[in-house]
């Protein structure tokens, strides 16, 4: 039992020299109840009495059992009751409502389960052990007098929290997923310790080591490395929640992702999201389960089946993956590959170094049908950089070709995507299964609402201004008319820059066909280019100047609207190999993926009184060719991450990261 009870219940009647000196004693008792809270050998827990528990001083911590579902249990130490930090045995040892905790008088911890089957030990027995106690910070220690001798901290399971060390000897593990600190001080996860999905952090050498790096979480949520050198901050994650009242913690969730929350006491489980490792969920392998492929609905990542030959192994969670409905062992003669455009099988690290072949399509699609040890393979479309390109018909793609020998295989689906993946199936090949948003066609379903119109106006505005520059671009190599000696490419760049020009009334309207010119200034703008003067509004914070007045007093998400404009700025870069392509868009739009800061537009404010322009083309040129650095701003950066290459990308803006997601609320 707990020695503050103890003290509580010595209740003998004593006389008046005994208070004295109980008065005196009171301050000292009251400083080794605060420092040990101690836990007495022979003491035991029940999951059948739900209310006992083994609390820290300020009662903050607690060790005891939680409800997993109906009938199973969990041995845990949590914060505020709700939020559990730590698992006796981690998500393997599931116990029943008959279970008990026990504090074995030789030392040792034992939990058992109502059949007196161990499911976990801390194998402490015979090493002096004479107390234990739960510290404020959610430590479970166990002490030989003042020594430690087994501690919580040094044996986590899922999750990392304020003043617990993270080193190399270390591993968070769920499910199938582990979490791991590398010696060169890159954070790092793993599928079923085999598949290394995620690679984060400040060393972009796999050959250089650090020596005895450290990760740590601060009180106020930022995640950093230490190391000998020094430190690197790794996440900004700080809600500037009220000290003592906010726990910051780092959980590596059950679908793969890492996660740093933040719970305000009190709130009753409910902890949110400040930042994901992993931005795009889809690219978590084994998210969807064997053979499962994950795409996007309006409620976030889903999984589903690659066509009609399969089934889904569990109807109530599609995250299970899928089964051929004829193996293929079953058709040794009979089988051949089903297509699946802008699909790819996740391909990362060991697979990257073997079975890869630069081939077309048609090749890709031939080595996997002719293989006895293949199931499917997938055709990455050829790379320049980071901009993935592939030909207009995907039989004429050529890229490199990974061949899946592997049992399991793990899909993303997306309009982004080019690439063409197969997966061998028994004859015939059935038609994909259309995604769930085409299924529910929910843009029939949905009503028209004030930030479809802020993202509408917004970007028809800006995106007007290109396509009448594409116009009378064709216009002019038509005509071959030239502009004083300067070529017409350069004259219409004059033109988008509002530097006046020298058009006849027929010219002008038979280029615009009698339209009206798209790049008008005004009072409003300060005599400026809407999009010079969007961006400027944008830079200061102002971004509601930039809304349609006739918007004033709808409810509009503001945050939504930041990130519509922050995508119409890129969508109107000058360079094309800036802009985004529309797949990538919408995934922008939905908080799919993070929007870096965009460059500012190439534009030039009018003087109407001097009938002036100036041109200004340093910013979009030097966000192509000045190297990234750590010190940059993030407005340099490409708006996305492309395929397969998020790692590097990340590397470079370590000290901007932030979230990359929508905070959001998660029950515990």
């Amino acid at each position: 039992m707990l020695s503050r009870e103890r003290i509580r219940t010595s209740s003998t009647r004593p006389h008046f020299g005994s208070i004295i000196g109980l008065i005196f004693a009171f301050p000292l008792l009251f400083v080794d109840s605060f420092a040990t809270a101690t836990i007495s050998p022979g003491s035991i827990l029940y999951a059948s009495n739900p209310n006992q528990t083994w609390s820290s001083f300020s009662n903050a911590f607690s060790l005891h059992f939680i409800s997993m579902t109906t009938t199973t249990y969990s041995l845990a130490i949590t914060y505020d009751a709700f939020i559990p930090i730590w698992k006796a045995g981690g998500d393997d040892a599931v116990a029943d409502a008959s279970a008990s905790f026990h504090f074995l008088p030789d030392g040792n911890l034992r939990l058992l389960n109502g059949s007196g089957a161990v499911l976990w030990q801390s194998n402490t027995a015979n090493l002096g052990v004479s107390s234990a106690v739960l510290d404020d910070s959610g430590n479970f220690i166990l002490r030989n007098g003042s020594v430690s001798v087994w501690a919580s901290f040094d044996h986590p399971t899922d999750t990392l929290v304020p003043s617990q060390n993270f080193t190399i000897h270390h591993v968070l593990t769920s499910r199938f997923y582990s979490f791991h600190l590398l010696s060169t001080g890159n954070l790092a996860l793993e599928w079923n310790n085999s598949i290394l999905y995620w690679s984060f952090g400040v060393n972009s050498s796999d050959n250089v080591s650090l020596t005895s790096p450290i990760l740590a979480l601060r009180s106020s949520g930022i995640l950093s490395l230490i190391y000998q050198k020094g430190s690197k901050i790794i996440a900004y994650s700080s809600d500037f929640g009220e000290e003592g009242k906010t726990l910051s913690f780092l959980k590596l969730d059950n679908d793969g992702n890492l996660r740093i929350y933040s719970y305000a006491k009190g709130s009753g489980g409910s902890a949110s999201v400040m930042w994901t490792g992993v931005p795009d969920q889809c690219e978590v392998f084994g998210y969807c389960g064997n053979l499962g492929i994950c795409r996007y609905n309006d409620a976030g990542p889903s999984c589903g089946c690659p066509s009609e030959n399969f089934d889904l192994i569990d109807k109530e969670d599609s995250r299970k993956g899928c089964k051929r409905k004829v193996k293929l062992e079953d058709c040794p003669l009979n089988a051949t590959l089903l297509q699946m455009d802008h699909t790819r099988f996740l391909t990362y690290a060991p697979e990257t170094a073997t079975d890869v072949f630069i081939v077309d399509i048609s090749a890709c699609k031939y080595n996997c049908l002719t293989s006895g040890s293949c199931v499917a393979s997938t055709l990455l479309a050829e790379s320049i950089g980071n901009c993935y390109t592939q030909s207009s018909r995907f039989s004429e793609s050529i890229g490199n070709c990974y061949i899946k020998s592997s049992s399991f295989v793990s899909g993303y689906l997306s309009p982004a995507i080019l690439s063409t993946s197969f997966v061998k199936v028994c004859s015939p090949a059935l038609p994909n299964r259309p995604s769930p948003s085409t299924e529910q066609n929910h843009w029939h379903d949905r009503k028209l609402n004030p930030l479809i119109v802020v993202v509408l106006a917004v970007v028809t505005t800006l995106l007007a201004s290109v396509i009448f520059v594409g116009s009378l671009c064709w216009w002019c190599r038509s005509n071959k008319r030239a502009y004083g000696g300067i070529s017409a490419q350069y004259s219409l760049l004059d033109y988008a820059s509002g530097v006046p020009m020298q058009l006849s009334y027929k010219e002008l309207h038979h280029a615009t066909k009698g339209g009206r010119r798209n790049f008008e200034v005004s009072d409003a703008t300060n005599g400026k280019l809407f999009s010079l003067w969007a961006y400027e509004e944008f830079e200061k914070g102002n971004v509601k100047n930039v809304l349609d007045q006739r918007l004033d007093g709808f409810d509009v998400d503001m945050d939504q609207v930041t990130r519509a404009i922050q995508v119409s700025f890129w969508c109107i870069q000058e360079q094309p190999l800036q802009r985004p392509v529309m797949g990538k868009i919408v995934q922008m739009l939905e908080g799919i993926v993070e929007i870096k800061k965009p460059p500012p537009p190439v534009a030039a404010t009018w003087d109407p009184i001097n009938g002036a322009g100036a041109m200004n083309l340093s910013s979009s040129i030097s966000a192509l060719s000045t190297p990234a650095s750590s010190d940059r701003e993030p407005s340099s950066s490409p708006p996305f991450h492309a395929a397969g290459t998020a790692s590097s990308v990340y590397v470079m803006n370590v000290e901007g990261q932030s979230s990359v997601l929508p905070p959001r609320s998660s029950k515990f």
